[in-house]
């Protein structure tokens, strides 16, 4: 099962925003936590495949948020410690 660009755009916005919610500290802003959504649907996706549970598209819409949700949740928090955000933490 794939998903369309317009199902990539939700999963993108929602996991962005969950994660921003579930990160201390500020959010990056509604485009830019949708673009960390999106990335970490990639990474998410990534990480998932590799570990043997099938890739973001395989999955319905819930698991695919899931999945990019904990991406989202490993890039900002290798973005935060590359930039050196201390005030954020986990």
């Amino acid at each position: 099962m794939g998903h369309g660009i317009i199902a990539w755009i939700i999963i993108g916005v929602l996991a962005g925003w969950i994660t921003g919610k579930l990160m201390k500290g500020s959010g990056f802003g509604f485009f830019m936590d949708m673009i960390v959504g999106l990335v970490g649907a990639l990474i998410g996706g990534f990480l998932s495949s590799f570990l043997g549970f099938g890739g973001v598209g395989q999955h319905g819409l819930i698991i695919s948020i899931v999945i990019a949700v904990i991406g989202a949740v490993i890039l900002t928090w290798v973005v935060r410690l590359v930039a050196g955000n201390r005030n954020a933490n986990l």
